[in-house]
């Protein structure tokens, strides 16, 4: 297992570990019905955060931020010589915990995407992992909730008995979630991207290469371009010149914690 630390990204504080120490760590909170948010990162949920203070507040009030995307693990290792074997992507993490999850007998529960999609993940999943206990799912309303539906859904979970639950909002609604929901349930929450739509067979994933490569974010773009142009063409290429900017120590980031605490990152 590999634990190397924090280290921030454009002001978001990274974690860098393996797909081993991140599901070992999501199991143990869920055994110990500890409180544990986490989600896996790529370019766009970075830039979220350097755009935004108030998300970048709260993605560094996330217990455990995976990088997933190469091109976040590739800014580790050139900006802060931090080396990572592979990125953890979220469908493998979703994968990796759950088979965990069936064998020490905790349950699950998926909230977020729509009906049809948490339905066909459901029963793959069922099919995958026949001992796996599954304790509710909730699809997203895709829109902004009351407080007395955001009680109900708190409650709902609780009710459930669920030892690890799944979000599937997408960026940056989900990392918003998990933030926000950790302060009211002793458990795992765990941002998971696409993972859902990969998982349910909606969405295809891209060839192994492709990943391997860094390009799996082509082969979305591909496949949504109506809904994925922006986040591509415009925002991938500001993210790999910030990148190269602070690597040759000519830009600033301010790290923004979520008590208002702020530094600026020594290498800036």
């Amino acid at each position: 297992m590999v634990n190397l630390g924090k280290f921030p990204i454009l002001g978001v504080q990274v974690s860098a570990v393996d797909i081993d120490y991140a599901r070992n760590r999501i199991i143990e909170c869920a055994r110990n019905k500890t409180t544990l948010a986490v989600t896996a990162l790529a370019v766009h949920g970075v830039m979220t955060g350097y755009y935004d203070l108030v998300q970048r507040r709260r993605l560094n009030g996330i217990d455990l931020v995976v990088p997933d995307g190469q091109p976040v693990r590739w800014a580790l290792r050139l900006i802060h010589g931090v080396s990572l074997a592979d990125r953890i992507r979220g469908s493998d993490l979703t994968f990796e915990v759950l088979k965990q999850a069936e064998e020490a007998g905790i349950s699950v529960y998926f909230y977020g995407s729509t009906k049809e999609c948490l339905g066909l993940i459901v029963d793959r999943f069922k099919s995958q992992f026949p001992k796996l206990l599954i304790a509710g799912s909730e699809p997203s309303k895709f829109r902004k909730i009351s407080d007395s539906e955001k009680a109900r859904i708190i409650e709902n979970i609780k009710k459930s008995g669920a030892g690890i639950v799944f979000v599937g909002l997408g960026c940056p609604r989900q990392e918003v979630w998990v933030y926000e929901y950790k302060k009211f349930l002793s458990l795992p929450l765990i941002a998971v991207g696409a993972a859902f739509d990969f998982h349910s067979g909606l969405l295809r994933q891209a060839p192994k290469w492709m990943r391997s490569a860094g390009l799996e974010w082509l082969y979305r773009f591909i496949q949504e371009p109506k809904r994925l142009w922006k986040r591509y063409l415009i925002m991938n290429p500001v993210y790999i010149n910030l990148i190269l900017l602070q690597s040759l120590k000519l830009k600033k980031v301010k790290v923004l914690s979520p008590d208002g605490c702020e530094r600026v990152e020594s290498y800036g």
